[in-house]
């Protein structure tokens, strides 16, 4: 089969190759799936130069969400009784999803929703759980709710603006061009403000009922020191991630006087100490998606097809060109549309 392996660390997406490489060989509990489309992710460009926090032991297959058919179930479920079947259309992460096949334990996968596409399939396992955990089960996210969504046209952003919309809550969106902005809107964000303009945060006090500030802020980028001069009493900071490079150091008498929660959110260590809220957060997320509130995210204004498309999708994505996930499809040669 065609896929992109990593045999040494490269300097950055441009030099990745596809090559022809062995079928993967799944384990006894392992499903085969063959892809469709392949999602992208900003880890991905650490981890082909080696500067990401796990890597896989050399030579390994890059890549790690996807969506596909199921050509194969496992010798031996791991309860018993495998949940899919061939040809079922499924979704999930799992590493060498930049390829024609890979394999995939039945607790990496999930049924694609009925109305969404492969390529849709594939930007939702890690953007949308990420967002309904962290604004339900960390910020509890409730009707009324002023919430501010940092990065807003990014794949967790979107997602977070479309699952508070679908709370009942007023969305601000911030992004760093009009068109981001835009794109925000368009998935459903109530205003867009440009976090790139000088003391923004009064922009979004101004929004706000009597200026008192949002209740919840979303935050992937690195933003919350900013962000506590326009929250609210009683307000929530939900840490995502540090797009903007640097961990931040906040003071806590800030905290203290505005009576503030700060709480993260590392969506992959509930598989280890809460996994019963994994299931939980999809069941939720699933009803959002049969009942159209939630749709894909899938950046639309450039196509990339095909492995060898991989290269030039993830530096859009590192150059911050592109909005939402941005996804690659992998032609079938016949065997199936996408």
């Amino acid at each position: 089969m065609r896929a992109i392996q990593i045999k040494e660390y490269v300097k950055g997406p441009s030099d990745l190759r596809v090559t022809d490489v062995s079928e993967p060989k799944p384990k006894p509990d392992q499903y085969t799936v063959r892809i469709h489309a392949s999602g992208t992710n900003f880890f991905d460009l650490l981890q082909i130069q080696g500067k990401y926090q796990t890597q896989p032991p050399l030579p390994w297959i890059s890549g790690a969400e996807f969506a596909g058919v199921v050509t194969a179930t496992p010798a031996k479920p791991k309860n018993g009784q495998a949940k899919y079947k061939k040809g079922d259309r499924v979704f999930g992460t799992a590493q060498g999803a930049y390829a024609e096949q890979l394999c995939a334990a039945e607790s990496q996968l999930m049924p694609i929703p009925k109305r969404f596409s492969f390529v849709e399939g594939a930007g939702l396992f890690t953007t949308m759980a990420t967002s309904y955990a962290g604004l339900v089960t960390r910020a509890n996210i409730k009707a009324g709710d002023w919430v501010l969504v940092h990065a807003a046209a990014g794949g967790v952003g979107l997602a977070a603006v479309q699952i508070a919309k679908a709370f009942g809550a007023k969305v601000i969106a911030t992004a760093g061009t009009a068109h981001k902005l835009e794109v925000a809107k368009r998935f459903g964000a109530d205003y867009g403000i440009n976090y790139r303009d000088d003391k923004w945060w009064d922009q979004v006090l101004a929004l706000t009922p009597n200026k008192r500030g949002v209740d919840i802020v979303y935050d992937p980028v690195g933003l919350i020191d900013k962000s506590l001069k326009c929250i609210a009493f009683n307000g929530r900071l939900v840490v995502i991630g540090f797009v903007g490079g640097t961990w931040e150091q906040i003071a806590t008498n800030r905290i203290l006087l505005k009576n503030i929660s700060v709480v993260g959110l590392h969506w992959g260590a509930y598989a280890r100490y809460e996994p019963g809220e994994i299931s939980n957060v999809w069941e939720r997320l699933f009803e959002l998606f049969e009942s159209g509130k939630v749709r894909g995210t899938i950046y639309d204004e450039t196509e990339y097809v095909g492995l060898e498309s991989v290269g030039k999708a993830l530096t859009a994505l590192g150059n911050r060109e592109t909005w939402g996930k941005v996804v690659v499809k992998i032609p079938q040669d016949g065997r199936s549309k996408l």
